[in-house]
C-alpha cells in the first residue's frame, strides 16, 4: 500500500476500490482491513453490504458477520448466494450461530439448517433445544481437553493439534475417561512447568462451572465474581458441554442493559436497533405501557374528583397539587432506579430486603424532612411579602404541605425500593417497576394523603 492510500481513511479507500469494480481488487481490500472497519463500512455503505461479505474470504467474512446487529445479519442473508450462506454459516463458531438463528421464524431455520455439515448441524440443533436466554444456547463445543495423566508436552501437542479450531486456549480443561470435568487450567500454569511434569501435578480441583439452563445472566455474575475469561458448562452429571467466553457475556450484558433501560423508560423492550426497527412496531412497543401509565394517571383525576369538595372551600390547596406529585413520584423514581440497578450488578439480593427497606426509612425521613423545610419557609416567605396570598391561615397551610411532602417522600422512597423487590420474587422483571410506573402510583396515593393531611389540620378553618 502506498504512503498516499495510507493517508486516506478506510472509506475513501472502500470508495475508490470499489469503482474498479475489480473482485480480486476488491477482496484483497477487505480481507487486510480490520474486522471492526468492515463493520462500519457495511453500516455506511448498505447498499453494499452483501457484496462485502461475499468478496471476503469465508473465515473474514464470519468474523465480521457475528458483530453485525441481527437486521443487518438477516438482510445480508437474504441478498447472498445459497452457496455463499452455506460456507458462512458453516463457518460461524457454534454460539454466534445459534445467537443469529434464534431471532429468525422457524420456517426460514429449517431452511438455513439444511445448509450446514452433518456434524454442525447436530450441535446447532443440540444448542437451540436449550431454553431461550439460557446459558446452553450461546456455550460452543469448540475446546481443547486434557486427560490428568498427560504431561505438559503431550498438552501442547493436543494444542497444536487442535487449537485452531478452539473458541480460546487460554484455558485448558481436564476431563477423565467419561467426559466428566475435573479441572480448568490457565495456559500460563503449562508454559511455566517443565515438559515432563504430568498434568495431574498441576490440578488444584478449584474449577467453576456453570449448568447449561441457567440463565444468561447468571453466567454474567459468575464472570464477574472469579475473574475469568472462559468458563465450562457441565451436565447435571458433571459431563463437559462446552464453555461460554467472555465475548458472549459482554454482548449479553449489553443487550440486558439495553433492555432495561428501555423498561426504566416505561417501554417495553425493543430487541432491535432503534432506527432499524418498524415504526409500527416501534408504536406497539410503546403503546402498551403508555395506556397503563394513562389508565393509571385516571386515578389521579379520580382522587381530585373525590376531594372536589374541599377544593372548592380551599382553592389555595390546589396550588400545591403538583408539589406534591412531583416530589413523591421523584423520590420513588430515584429509589427504584437505585435498587433496579444495585440489583441488576448483584449488590442486593431478596434476601436483603429489611436491610433496604430501613435504609430507605431513614433516607425517606431525611429527604423528606429537607423538603417539608423548604416547602414551609416558601410559604412562610410568600406570606411575608404577599400576606393576603394565604391569609391568617398561612401557618396551618405550611403544616400541611411540610407534612404532605415528609409522608409522602418516605412513602415515594419505600414503594420505589420495594416494587422491585416484591417482582423479582414473584418472578417478573424488576426493571418492570420503572421510574414512570412509580411515579404514577405515588401521584394518586400523594394527592390522597395530601388532602387527608388538609382535612385534618384545616378542617373547622378553610374547610
Amino acid at each position: 500500500m502506498s504512503l498516499e492510500q495510507e493517508t486516506l481513511s478506510v472509506k475513501d479507500q472502500f470508495e475508490a476500490v470499489i469503482k474498479t469494480e475489480d473482485k480480486l481488487t476488491i477482496r484483497d481490500f477487505l480481507n487486510h482491513q480490520n474486522i471492526s472497519d468492515v463493520a462500519d463500512l457495511i453500516y455506511d455503505y448498505p447498499d453494499y453490504e452483501s457484496r462485502i461479505i461475499a468478496n471476503m474470504s469465508v473465515h473474514r467474512a464470519a468474523s465480521v458477520f457475528k458483530i453485525l446487529e441481527h437486521p443487518t445479519q438477516k438482510r445480508i442473508i437474504k441478498s447472498l448466494a445459497p452457496n455463499t450462506v452455506a460456507a458462512l454459516l458453516n463457518e460461524l463458531p457454534a454460539d454466534d450461530r445459534t445467537d443469529f438463528l434464534e431471532e429468525l421464524p422457524s420456517s426460514v431455520v429449517r431452511e438455513l439448517i439444511k445448509l450446514l455439515d452433518p456434524e454442525e448441524r447436530k450441535i446447532t440443533l443440540s444448542l437451540l433445544g436449550y431454553p431461550e436466554n439460557s446459558i446452553g444456547r450461546m456455550m460452543t463445543p469448540d475446546y481443547v481437553y486434557v486427560y490428568p495423566e498427560d504431561t505438559i508436552e503431550e498438552v501442547f501437542a493436543t494444542i497444536r493439534k487442535f487449537g485452531k479450531d478452539s473458541e480460546t486456549i487460554n484455558v485448558i480443561y481436564v476431563i477423565n475417561e467419561k467426559g466428566e470435568l475435573l479441572d480448568d487450567i490457565r495456559i500460563r500454569d503449562f508454559i511455566l512447568n517443565t515438559p515432563d511434569r504430568k498434568v495431574s501435578e498441576l490440578m488444584d480441583g478449584r474449577v467453576v462451572a456453570l449448568l447449561p439452563d441457567e440463565d444468561q445472566e447468571t453466567a454474567a455474575e459468575v464472570f464477574k465474581m472469579n475473574n475469568r475469561v472462559a468458563l465450562p458448562v457441565v451436565s447435571r452429571s458433571n459431563k463437559l458441554l462446552g464453555i461460554v467466553t467472555i465475548d458472549d457475556i459482554l454482548w449479553v450484558t449489553s443487550e440486558e442493559f439495553s433492555e432495561d433501560m428501555q423498561k426504566m423508560g416505561g417501554t417495553a423492550a425493543l430487541n432491535e436497533p432503534y432506527l432499524e426497527i418498524p415504526i409500527l412496531k416501534l408504536f406497539r412497543k410503546r403503546v402498551v405501557w403508555l395506556v397503563v401509565l394513562f389508565l393509571g394517571e385516571l386515578l389521579t383525576a379520580t382522587a381530585m374528583a373525590y376531594f372536589e369538595d374541599e377544593i372548592k372551600k380551599a382553592v389555595v390547596l390546589a396550588l400545591f397539587v403538583p408539589l406534591i406529585i412531583s416530589s413523591g413520584g421523584n423520590s420513588g423514581s430515584q429509589a427504584s432506579t437505585l435498587i433496579i440497578q444495585a440489583m441488576a450488578v448483584g449488590e442486593i439480593t431478596l434476601k436483603d430486603w429489611w436491610r433496604v427497606m430501613r435504609r430507605e426509612i431513614i433516607s425517606g425521613l431525611l429527604l423528606g424532612s429537607v423538603l417539608a423545610v423548604i416547602g414551609f419557609f416558601r410559604i412562610f416567605a410568600w406570606h411575608s411579602f404577599a400576606p393576603e396570598l394565604y391569609g391568617e391561615h398561612w401557618l396551618p397551610i405550611g403544616l400541611t404541605v411540610g407534612i404532605t411532602l415528609l409522608g409522602v417522600v418516605l412513602w415515594g422512597t419505600l414503594a420505589g425500593s420495594m416494587l422491585p423487590m416484591i417482582l423479582k420474587r414473584l418472578g417478573a422483571d424488576p426493571a418492570v417497576s420503572s421510574a414512570p410506573f412509580v411515579a404514577t402510583l405515588v401521584d394518586v396515593t400523594g394527592l390522597v394523603l395530601y388532602f387527608s393531611v388538609a382535612f385534618l389540620l384545616l378542617s373547622g378553618s378553610l374547610l
